[in-house]
């Protein structure tokens, strides 16, 4: 007979990025209902010239001089040490029972590498996931997935050396889906990916992800074609001008400029990919 998942709440690790902290006030917000000590946590602080220590046993502090958050995200999984883990920012504020949805979803679901969870903005009542339903994920559903939404099982994520891609996400070449290449990797590689509706965290209105139709966001999405499409790129780039088009994140005015950036985010990408042969 196989042994049932049961996990323990000393089983479960928070991994938190954050940068240029010196101290561990930030945490209080994100836990209005319990000290933050009585969790386990790691915390990665990117900053060259700001120390964070902790005086907690159960929190982890790595202080690292690089930047990008995809870099963080690895360097908190290579650190991390308990059974079940759950990707934070630094801006984010747990729900009270997070704990114990997060650890109770992973013994309902026995076959689950990763499970992700609903979200909703600070001042609203509804959650950003409409569904109330559980469901497997697919190369399809996996588009709508926020970082801080991910919970998985470490010894899977380790065992199949699923890892964020460091060239994707804020503070690196192409600042957007790292979170969407972390679980299409692990979808790759065969392992569970389930989502469950309960609301574990709440996030600002103002987000750090950019608008459909900005520079940064038009540059870092070409990029993400290339990469998954190769030499189609440049059609799933137009395709995506006519997308912001129709739903007026851009102007026509604007399409040859839009157009353009997204050229240089696909020739940036294959150089990128020609220094690393």
């Amino acid at each position: 007979m196989k042994m049932l998942n049961v996990f323990s709440e000393n089983d479960f690790e928070i991994l938190i990025a954050t940068k240029n902290r010196c101290n561990l006030d930030f945490l209080l917000p994100m836990f209005p209902f319990e000290h933050f000590s009585i969790f386990n946590l790691v915390i990665i602080n990117q900053s060259s010239d700001k120390i964070l220590i902790s005086d907690f046993y159960t929190v982890k502090v790595i202080n690292v001089a690089e930047t990008g958050l995809s870099k963080s995200r690895n360097k908190a999984i290579e650190n991390a040490s308990k059974k079940i883990c759950l990707i934070a920012d630094d801006d984010v504020v747990f729900a009270e029972n997070f704990q114990k949805i997060i650890i109770e979803a992973f013994q309902n679901i026995q076959d689950a590498a990763i499970i992700t969870f609903n979200h909703k903005r600070i001042g609203d009542s509804q959650p950003q996931k409409k569904g109330n339903t559980s469901f497997k994920h697919d190369n399809k559903s996996i588009w709508n997935v926020s970082s801080i939404e991910i919970a998985f099982k470490l010894d899977e994520i380790k065992k199949n050396s699923i890892t964020f891609d460091e060239d994707f996400g804020l503070g690196s070449y192409f600042e957007t889906a790292e979170e969407f290449l972390f679980l299409k990797e692990a979808l790759n590689q065969n392992l569970k990916v389930y989502f469950s509706p309960e609301i574990i965290v709440s996030h600002p209105q103002f987000s750090s992800g950019k608008s459909a139709g900005s520079a940064v966001l038009i540059y870092g999405r070409a990029a993400l074609f290339y990469k998954l499409k190769g030499k189609l790129a440049p059609i799933w780039l137009s395709k995506y001008i006519f997308f912001l088009i129709r739903n007026k994140y851009i102007r026509l005015s604007e399409v040859r400029k839009k157009y353009n950036i997204g050229l240089s985010g696909i020739a940036k990408f294959k150089e990128l990919t020609k220094n690393k042969l």
